[in-house]
């Protein structure tokens, strides 16, 4: 064991005490207004990137740049295989840069660079040395230009230019990476797939999934998912590193509750991961996960005060 996975185990190990944690993202959800739960995440870990007077969707990517935060500076602490996994790991925040680039470019090259993470007009999240290419793909001008640029990436072709197409294959091409290189995500991964497919089970082909895109499901979940015409009976041709993330999943109506469930794994594992003896990348992984878990609890707890105390059930969920 190299002194640098020592030092950057010891440093997973400290990280998790950075989360507001499930009884504060409660405490959130009942601020009164989105002003004072604003106020309250500037006194909070996410100090560093949400300020006193934020909108709702300037905090809610201030505390998603406070994730990506904690990711660069591990990654200045565990060695080059670590660097690796944290780079996998980190992929959400590319992919979200991408989805804001494929929409500016479809909309003209005047329009700002917005995905479902960014507020309208962000700049794209600074990767540093976690990028996997975003240098080459943000200087793409035209859709083919980047497409073209996917295709030579590690992302691979995402099998067409439309904006829907390039985002959903490379949340694919994401989970594919994950679950080949970090054997601890690996069910986290192909989880998260099962119920990407679910959302779009209609007893049609699911829109996008063609080409490289139906290649990458098929390899994470088997043949069977492209012959099921019901979410219902998808858990049950799929393999049980798949299968679990939609157990109990009736209809469409029901895949909040699962991708609630999804997290909570997520968490249960991550915590054990952390506590599990010794130094090495089981450690890392499991810091990431609950600092990924923690955001996501605040987030929605930020969209909980937005909604007047609606969708608290799903904060709970995630509990």
């Amino acid at each position: 064991m190299s002194a640098r996975w020592v030092a950057g185990s010891v440093r997973s190990r400290a990280l998790p005490n950075r989360r507001l944690g499930s009884a504060g993202a409660r405490a959130l959800a009942a601020s009164p207004s989105v002003d004072d739960a604003v106020e309250a995440l500037a006194r909070s870990p996410y100090r560093r990137f949400v300020r006193v007077g934020d909108s709702l969707a300037a905090a809610q990517r201030g505390v998603a740049d406070t994730l990506l935060w904690h990711l660069r500076v591990l990654a200045g602490w565990v060695p080059a295989d670590g660097v690796r996994v944290l780079r996998l790991l980190a992929g959400w925040f590319e992919v979200s840069n991408v989805d804001g680039l494929a929409a500016s470019l479809a909309a003209g090259a005047a329009a700002p660079r917005e995905s479902p993470y960014q507020a309208p007009g962000e700049r794209p999240y600074q990767l540093g040395r976690l990028a996997t290419a975003w240098p080459r793909l943000a200087v793409a001008t035209s859709a083919a230009d980047l497409r073209l640029a996917l295709a030579r990436s590690p992302w691979g072709d995402p099998g067409g230019e439309g904006a829907g197409t390039v985002s959903l294959a490379l949340r694919l091409a994401w989970a594919d990476r994950v679950a080949a290189g970090v054997a601890p995500a690996e069910a986290w991964a192909r989880g998260a797939v099962a119920l990407l497919v679910a959302r779009n089970v209609a007893g049609q082909p699911v829109p996008g999934l063609s080409g490289p895109a139906a290649g990458t499901v098929t390899r994470l979940l088997g043949l069977g998912w492209a012959r099921t015409a019901s979410v219902a009976s998808l858990a049950a041709v799929l393999p049980p590193s798949a299968a679990w993330a939609l157990h109990g999943v009736r209809s469409r109506a029901d895949l909040w509750q699962a991708e609630a469930r999804w997290w909570a794994r997520v968490r249960r594992d991550a915590e054990a991961l952390l506590a599990a003896p010794g130094f090495g990348l089981r450690s890392a992984v499991g810091a990431v996960a609950l600092l990924a878990v923690d955001a996501c609890q605040v987030r929605a707890a930020l969209e909980v005060v937005a909604r007047g105390g609606q969708g608290s059930e799903v904060l709970d969920a995630l509990a």
